[in-house]
Order: structure tokens, then C-alpha cells, then sequence
């Protein structure tokens, strides 16, 4: 059978080698710089599908398909670009580090990072319940397992990459090692608010961060700090700013030379210049920050005063 095929050309600047080299809740870092591998659940949650992605000389992101089945591969494309934050117009963050010089110095160590997001909501769901209050390796590795038996296994460029079971799938699951009762009831929950449509990126997007943030804590299992992060990580919101995660806002006071702890008004005051991705920044300070404040503190510089 002859794969489906679709291309995706970045406005501003990106790079598949440093979106593979994130690794965080859905997947580890990859060390395999010209290729991702990727395995979802499509939009719409009926159905799976496996991704090759590469990066061309000429930038132009490539992407074969495999598993889709009768699926459009426009649809395929669009939840790619969204989940490689190819989906905004990247143009903006380059002027952003011209009229802020400790993001351009980001944008130097780490060039064209974007932030990878959870492949779906339903996805940043199902994980934030099984990563609750439990070390996060170790529930990678229960969802890679649970993925392999009740998701779909893709070869992907001779690997097999299990991509997470389905809604209908996992209200079929009624118990799994290492995964106790009560994170199976949640994991049921976020699969019937899947299925209800209150997990579709879209849904969630048209709603804005305030309002989909208050929605998704009406699921079980689901509160104010997870709901945050499926708003930011699962539905491509790139102007949301996030003032209450610790580490970034610990290397953001490093960084631009402020005493801890800091304020999350005055974090707000000095991200204004990073409107209208703010999110994108935050991620940048959270990968680039530590090669950053290593690389000045080998050659004896210190950070001055915001």
C-alpha cells in the first residue's frame, strides 16, 4: 500500500532536532536528530495513526503516514502542526529576541525550538492522571505498556512506537499492573469526556485558556495544575503564561538577574515584550536556561539586574 505523504513549510524558524531533543510526559528525549517518530490518537479519538517526520535542508517538514487508514490526511497534518507548534507563525519570536537580549541569547543556544505539545488534550489528560503523585518514569513506562496492549503498535523507520489506546479502548480496561483502582476510575472519566467532546482541541481553543481550564477541572482527577497544563500543553495556546511553575520561574530570576522568590506580578512586567508567545519563551527558558547559565558561569559572567 502506497503511504500517505504530506509536507508542512515553517513560517520562522524551526527545528525538528531540538523539538526531538525535548522529551517530557508523552516521550523521552530522542537522540536521533533527522527523524520523529510519532504515535496518536487522531483527532476525533476513534482511530490511531503513526507519523515519520524529517526535517529537508530547505526547512520543509516531511511527514509519512502510516495506519490512517481511511483517515483525511489533511487531518493527519494539522494535529502534526499543532503538536510541533507549526501551526503559528514563528517570524514574531525572532523579533521577540531582538527587543529582549536574554531571549535572543536563548534563541541562539537552543535555534528553532518551538514547544512540542501532548499529541491531544485527551492524551495531556490520560497522562496527567497517571503521572499524579507517582514518579514520572516509571508511569512512562505503564503507559508504554498499556499503549502496547490496548493502543496500536506502528512500525515507524524500524522501530515499533505504541501509540495510547483509544476512549472506547480504555473504558475497556477494568484493571492494568500498576496502575491502582482509583486511577483507572479517573482514566475512565477522562476517556467519557473524550468521547462527550469536551477533550477536542478545537472545543477547548474556542473556549480561550480561562474557560477550558475551569472545564477540564470538572474531570475527576483533573485539578488547577494539570488542568494548566493541558491548556498550555495539549491545545497549542501560545500567549498563556504560566506563573506558577517553580523551575521556570527559578531560571527566569537567574537569568535576567532577580532576587528569589519572584512575584508572579513581576514576571508578568518583564514578559510583557514576549507577547504574543509567551508561552513559547517560558519553554524556551525552561530547555535553554541551564545551557545558558552553564555557559556564563565557564566564562565568569554574571547576569545583570531587570
Amino acid at each position: 500500500m502506497t503511504s500517505q505523504t504530506f509536507t508542512i513549510v515553517p513560517r520562522g524558524p524551526f527545528s525538528l532536532p531540538e523539538a526531538a531533543a525535548f522529551g517530557f510526559g508523552q516521550r523521552e528525549a530522542s537522540e536521533q536528530q533527522e527523524l520523529m517518530r510519532l504515535a496518536f490518537c487522531l483527532d476525533g479519538y476513534s482511530s490511531q495513526v503513526g507519523v515519520e517526520v524529517r526535517q529537508g535542508d530547505d526547512g520543509v517538514v516531511h511527514g509519512v503516514v502510516h495506519g490512517a487508514g481511511g483517515a483525511d490526511v489533511d487531518v493527519v497534518h494539522d494535529q502534526v502542526a499543532r503538536v510541533l507548534s507549526l501551526d503559528h507563525d514563528g517570524t514574531e519570536f525572532t523579533r521577540i529576541g531582538e527587543r529582549d537580549p536574554v531571549i535572543g541569547r536563548l534563541q541562539q543556544i537552543a535555534p528553532g525550538l518551538r514547544p512540542p505539545l501532548f499529541y491531544s488534550p485527551y492524551e495531556a489528560a490520560a497522562w496527567s492522571v497517571l503521572s499524579a503523585r507517582r514518579p514520572a518514569r516509571q508511569m512512562m513506562a505503564v503507559r508504554q505498556r498499556l499503549s502496547e496492549q490496548h493502543g496500536a503498535v506502528f512500525e515507524l523507520a524500524g522501530q515499533r512506537v505504541a501509540a495510547f489506546p483509544t476512549p472506547q479502548a480504555l473504558l475497556a480496561v477494568s484493571g492494568f499492573p500498576g496502575i491502582p483502582g482509583d486511577k483507572v476510575y479517573r482514566l475512565h472519566g477522562v476517556a467519557e469526556a473524550a468521547l462527550d467532546g469536551r477533550l477536542a482541541a478545537r472545543h477547548l481553543y474556542e473556549l480561550g485558556p480561562d474557560a477550558a481550564a475551569a472545564e477540564l477541572r470538572q474531570i475527576k482527577g483533573i485539578g488547577p495544575f494539570y488542568a494548566s497544563l493541558i491548556v498550555i500543553r495539549g491545545t497549542g495556546f501560545a500567549d498563556i503564561l504560566p506563573v506558577a511553575e517553580p523551575k521556570a520561574l527559578a531560571l527566569a530570576a537567574r537569568l535576567y538577574g532577580l532576587e528569589e522568590p519572584v512575584e508572579a506580578d513581576r514576571i508578568a512586567r518583564l514578559a510583557e515584550p514576549w507577547r504574543p508567545l509567551r508561552t513559547w519563551a517560558v519553554v524556551l527558558i525552561r530547555a535553554a536556561g541551564p545551557r545558558l547559565l552553564a555557559e556564563d558561569a565557564q566564562r565568569g559572567t554574571v547576569p545583570s539586574a531587570a
